[in-house]
């Protein structure tokens, strides 16, 4: 373990000149890092910022102002012999510190064996015990930390008494603005209606609902992957609506930060699109069904609703990330969410900028 004087030595001095954050989780857990990039790159603003992600999130940073490489971990094939060869490359570069956000295994051998002057992780991480400096990551029902400054946590003792915006940040290019700039030109609501769990979507008949709700005159764009494309047409065509244009798989992550920027509203479930709308500080109205905002991943726009069940529900929250259906098979936590709170979200907030 570095004795701390060295940490000392390494915050008062001004002598770390290379950094690399590693984050090779999902889409979401990748976007609430930034605002250690972000706190970072203002306490250091000479020193180089890598950063590991997984093959396919790397389109996040395209062109980003603060990074210096972007590290791609392909774990589709050869996964573990990628990985080797990625710590060869990292061990090459001697890093002065190296942060580690993630809690499995495999990125916490990166670290550890990554010969860095400087490394850092939360203590859930296997390899922890050999990290530099590891700190407990939480996460209860109190609500009192949002992973953001959980995440912070790991490098305050770098940053000292630095001020750092908690909400993450993404940096969508010209390019993407200008392609999205014409559907731009009527008012229009985004719906992401997606997530990787079950338990976590707001059910598809209560969307096909809520855009019937919609006002008639307000254009309805639908956001997702390609895997997201069949079930938003069905939305669309199950809504009757002739006013909506289906993206999913369509445009790239920055692309529809860019249109969630100047939307009406952004309706989406607890998933990676809610990260993605506060990364551009763009209004929206999070659907929480089986997971609670409490865990400390809501949205951070300074737009933004959360919707829940108002029934009180003993069985909720079941789980931190969701389940592929629902534990007690009724689904209480999603069905019971009604249109109306939706709607009022969006007229509170568009009220509030007419």
């Amino acid at each position: 373990m570095m004795p701390c004087g060295i940490i000392r030595l390494l915050s008062k001095e001004r002598i770390v000149k290379k950094i690399l954050l590693i984050q090779t989780a999902s889409i979401g857990d990748v976007i609430l890092i930034t605002p250690v990039m972000e706190g970072l790159q203002k306490k250091f603003p000479e020193a180089h910022i890598d950063l590991l992600v997984k093959k396919g999130n790397e389109s996040l940073f395209q062109n980003h102002p603060f990074l210096r490489k972007i590290i791609i971990w392909d774990k589709s094939t050869k996964k573990y012999r990628n990985l080797w060869h990625i710590l060869g490359l990292i061990q090459e570069e001697r890093y002065d510190v190296v942060v580690n956000f993630q809690r499995f295994a495999s990125s916490g051998l990166i670290t550890a064996f990554s010969r860095a002057k400087q490394t850092i992780g939360f203590r859930k991480n296997p390899f922890s015990f050999l990290f530099g400096k590891r700190l407990k990551h939480q996460i209860n029902t109190n609500g009192t930390l949002h992973e953001t400054e959980r995440n912070l946590s790991l490098v305050r003792h770098l940053l000292g008494n630095l001020e750092v915006c908690k909400r993450p940040r993404l940096y969508p290019l010209p390019q993407h603005e200008a392609r999205m700039s014409p559907f731009k030109m009527q008012a229009y609501i985004c719906i992401a209606p997606s997530s990787l769990w079950f338990t976590k979507e707001y059910p598809l008949h209560k969307w096909v609902e809520l855009l019937r709700q919609l006002p008639a005159d307000t254009n309805v764009y639908t956001l997702g992957s390609g895997a997201d494309k069949d079930k938003c047409e069905t939305i669309i065509k199950e809504s009757g609506r002739n006013n909506c244009i289906n993206f999913a798989g369509q445009i790239n992550l920055l692309e529809s930060a860019a249109l969630m920027r100047d939307a009406q509203m952004n309706i989406v479930n607890d998933s990676a699109p809610m990260h993605l709308a506060s990364s551009v500080d763009a209004p929206v109205t999070a659907i929480f069904c089986s997971t609670v905002p409490q865990y400390g991943f809501g949205p951070l726009s300074k737009r933004c609703s959360i919707v829940e069940t108002k029934e009180k529900l003993d069985c909720r929250p079941c789980g931190l990330h969701g389940f592929e259906k629902c534990p007690e098979g009724h689904f209480k936590c999603g069905q019971g969410i009604e249109s109306e709170q939706i709607l009022q979200s969006i007229e509170k907030w568009t009220k509030k900028i007419s």
